[in-house]
C-alpha cells in the first residue's frame, strides 16, 4: 500500500505533460482553481502529511489514540467520500505556480521525500501518532495512506478542470 503514493505522484507528473505554461495557470471560472493551483495545493498538503509521518517515526507519543469513525471508514474504503469537498476560505489564497518546471520540481522533491520517509518508517522502532485536524490521530503509515487518498481524490477535480477548459477552448 505504501508504494501506491509513489505511483500516484508519478501519475500527476505524467499529467503535467498535458499542460503548457498558459493552461497551467488558467482558471476555468472565478470560483475554480487552475490546474496549477491544484498542483500547488497537493504539494503543500502532501509536504505537511510527510512532516507528520516523520514525527510519528520519532516518538511513541499518542500511540494509544485513534482516528474518528469517519476516518476509519475513509481508510477502510481507501478513499475520500465521493463528494466535492469545499475547503476553508484560505483555499482562495492558494498561489499559482511560477512555472511548469516549479511544479515538476515540487513533485520530484515530494517523491524523494517519500522514499526517504518510507525507509525511515521501515527502520523506526517508534509507533507515535499525530493529530489530524478533523479525523483525530494517525500513525506514519496512515499519514502516507491519507496523502495517497488525497492525491487520488484531486484527480476528480483535475478531470472537472480539464472538462471546463475544453469548453473554453
Amino acid at each position: 500500500m505504501q508504494t501506491n503514493i509513489l505511483s500516484t505522484i508519478d501519475l500527476w507528473l505524467t499529467y503535467l505533460d498535458d499542460y503548457n505554461e498558459k493552461t497551467l495557470i488558467t482558471k476555468p471560472s472565478p470560483h475554480m482553481w487552475s490546474i496549477g493551483q491544484v498542483y500547488k495545493h497537493l504539494w503543500s498538503e502532501t509536504t505537511y502529511f510527510i512532516s507528520q509521518a516523520m514525527i510519528c517515526c520519532t516518538t511513541d507519543e499518542n500511540k494509544d489514540l485513534h482516528m474518528t469513525p469517519e476516518g476509519k471508514s475513509m481508510f477502510a474504503n481507501n478513499s475520500f467520500p465521493d463528494a466535492q469537498i469545499i475547503g476553508p476560505p484560505s483555499n482562495d489564497l492558494t498561489p499559482q505556480p511560477s512555472s511548469k518546471q516549479e511544479v515538476s520540481d515540487d513533485l520530484n522533491t515530494l517523491r524523494a521525500s517519500i522514499i526517504l520517509l518510507l525507509d525511515k518508517m521501515a527502520h523506526s522502532p517508534y509507533k507515535g501518532k499525530t493529530p489530524h485536524p478533523g479525523l483525530a490521530y494517525f500513525n506514519a503509515h496512515e499519514w502516507i495512506q491519507f496523502a495517497d487518498m488525497h492525491l487520488s481524490h484531486h484527480l476528480k477535480q483535475k478531470d472537472r478542470i480539464d472538462g471546463e477548459m475544453t469548453v473554453i477552448a
